[in-house]
């Protein structure tokens, strides 16, 4: 089962690589996510394909959750790179400031929160962290459906 597993995430890992580079592409950007969680469900798919007969459907759904978890921490991981790089390019906390009212800004000030904190380097790596996090349970349950 692992072995399956193993190999159906490590092709599955390719294939995100691709599909979160393809998201990056100003007018593909917006079907990338779908794309990815269509590439979960395949990869539970081949990690089940490649299970040495007879097989039973709980390898074939731990395989596929193996399969998932490998593909999306790959994924979460080249997403928090991409993610970084970005933020940094971009302009970093002056882009976004600039793109924020200035009402939500004294209304973070007056409550004492420091509205840099959330559009600092750590900030983009810390919510990129969660997402990767969600998104290995969400792999997971994908790719053992």
């Amino acid at each position: 089962m692992a072995n399956a597993g193993l190999k159906a995430g490590l092709v599955g890992a390719v294939g995100v690589i691709v599909l979160v580079l393809i998201g990056l592409l100003p007018c593909l950007g917006c079907i990338s996510p779908i794309l990815v969680f269509l590439w979960y469900i395949g990869v539970g798919v081949l990690a089940g394909f490649w299970l040495m007969p007879p097989r039973a459907a709980s390898d074939g759904a731990g395989a596929g959750a193996i399969a998932g978890l490998i593909t999306a921490l790959v994924g979460g991981v080249i997403n928090m790179i991409v993610s970084t790089i970005q933020f940094s390019v971009f302009g970093g906390q002056a882009a976004v400031f600039s793109q924020i009212p200035p009402e939500p800004m004294m209304q973070f000030e007056q409550a004492g929160i420091d509205p840099g904190m959330f559009v600092s380097t750590g900030g983009v790596l810390g919510v990129s962290a969660v997402c990767c996090g969600l998104g290995l349970v969400l792999a997971a349950v994908l790719g053992a459906v």
